[in-house]
């Protein structure tokens, strides 16, 4: 009796791992960490990771060669549509509200086809378009209930934080089935892990773009933003998570470090740098820098493309010590009154002929496999659009939503760096000066009166 339980046990122990075989050989690679991290999701998500896995087999599909690049990107063409109904909502009277970054798609554009436009010819669905101009005011507006948003496009630490909050809501992939175009490593990045609330709209890093003739020496990193020989020609981000981030990384720290002592030595970092700033900006870079009256920042790769391609005298340079990786993504919020309408405008961004047009426009670098196969190869080795896999793997990071308290106390360093910022360094010294000799002044005036007294 015992042989026979001993043989039972034996049978159904080399059942079990005969029937697991399988499943451990598709997931023993380390690539295919986010499909693993989807395995407990809905039947829908399992689906959508599933498509993402095969993407390749799509850029297979897509071959530069058989497409009309002298005009893709003035005219859409249905025939390089996926199969996907879009008139299923026609007729309906449907609207949607889209919240997007200002000059951050291709509308109303003479060189490209209306992207809008396009979708409510192709749909019926009529598309009221808005634009926000930081995370922050696009966050105030969703919690506030004053947006009324079918479709934002925030970026990673501020989807990350919409989750938390419930101001964005889980996707239904089977409306997307485009989603298969999204590169795997895009897929359950930190912010959204299970790959459950966004769809990669754009990615890039942070770079530094400068003025060949205007710097004196070689820009290696973020080492020359405290360089005494730009005093006075660097312009510096003007908020706290992109300033601490720089800062941090220039000290060897997580740009997500919740550690209040490395957020102090930053912020005493950043006051040392602040008597070499010329300004606290965000978008005025993209003037400023172009129109040479500073010489040296940091900015976003997509836009320092668009700025080398109008002034010949600017280059960049890929910080030796690292930077942020930065994704926006499409989202839906949890008020959204047109949800299956909003998924397939998330699907009709992500058509490669689409996707290329926004791609193109933006300058900046794609999460979609599709664009990246119709890419030249002057393209594929640009570093600013398509940087090298080895510095992204070891050399960035993507932001993370931070604690309210870790949040409050950068807020509070950063307000701290900025009024010192506005007091000048001569301030104190001229009006020791100005006080001295007005002093000297009404004394040898009163002396003067008294002798005229006297006499």
């Amino acid at each position: 009796m015992k042989k026979n339980f001993v043989l039972l046990i034996t049978l159904l122990l080399m059942l079990a791992l005969f029937s697991g075989c399988p499943r451990n050989n598709i997931h023993s690679s380390s690539d295919f960490s986010a499909v693993n991290n989807a395995e407990n999701k809905s039947n829908s998500n399992t689906v959508s990771m599933e498509n993402s896995k095969n993407s390749s087999q799509s850029v297979n599909s897509i071959n530069r060669d058989d497409v009309n690049m002298d005009t893709i990107l003035t005219t859409l063409d249905k025939s390089m549509l996926s199969e996907y109904d879009y008139s299923k909502l026609k007729n309906q009277n449907v609207t949607l509200n889209v919240c997007n970054w200002g000059e951050y798609m291709a509308v109303n554009q003479d060189d490209y086809f209306d992207v809008n436009k396009e979708f409510e010819k192709l749909t019926g669905i009529k598309v009221n378009y808005k634009t926000f101009a930081t995370n922050e005011e696009l966050y105030s507006k969703l919690k506030s209930g004053g947006g009324d948003y079918d479709i934002v496009i925030p970026s990673d630490y501020m989807i990350s934080k919409m989750i938390k909050e419930g101001l964005i809501q889980k996707l239904d992939f089977d409306n997307i089935p485009n989603f298969s175009y999204i590169d795997k490593k895009f897929v359950g990045l930190e912010y959204d892990p299970e790959n459950e609330y966004s769809v990669p709209y754009t990615w890039g890093i942070v770079c530094i773009v400068y003025n060949k003739k205007m710097v004196k020496k070689e820009i290696t990193g973020w080492c020359d933003l405290w360089d005494d020989a730009n005093d006075n020609n660097i312009l510096m981000f003007n908020n706290p998570r992109d300033a601490f981030g720089i800062a941090l990384t220039y000290l060897g720290y997580s740009q997500n470090t919740e550690d209040k002592r490395e957020l102090e030595e930053a912020a005493s970092t950043l006051k040392q740098q602040k008597n070499l700033v010329q300004a606290y900006v965000m978008d005025e870079i993209f003037d400023k820098i172009g129109g040479e009256s500073s010489a040296i920042a940091p900015y976003y790769a997509g836009d320092v493309q668009t700025m080398i391609d109008e002034n010949p005298n600017l280059d960049f340079c890929i910080p030796k010590e690292g930077t942020n990786k930065f994704v926006d993504a499409a989202c839906i919020p949890t008020a959204a009154k047109n949800k299956e309408a909003a998924e397939m405008y998330i699907n009709f961004l992500n058509e490669v002929q689409v996707a290329y047009a926004n791609c193109d426009y933006l300058c900046y670098s794609t999460p979609h496999t599709g664009v990246y196969s119709l890419f030249d190869e002057k393209t594929k080795a640009n570093p600013l659009r398509c940087p090298p896999d080895d510095y992204l793997n070891e050399k960035t990071e993507v932001f993370i939503n931070l604690s309210d308290e870790t949040n409050a106390y950068t807020q509070e360093l950063w307000n701290q760096i900025k009024i010192e910022k506005s007091k000048s360094p001569w301030l104190v010294p001229a009006f020791l000066l100005i006080s001295i000799a007005l002093t000297f002044f009404l004394n040898i005036r009163r002396s003067r009166k008294k002798k005229q007294d006297i006499f």
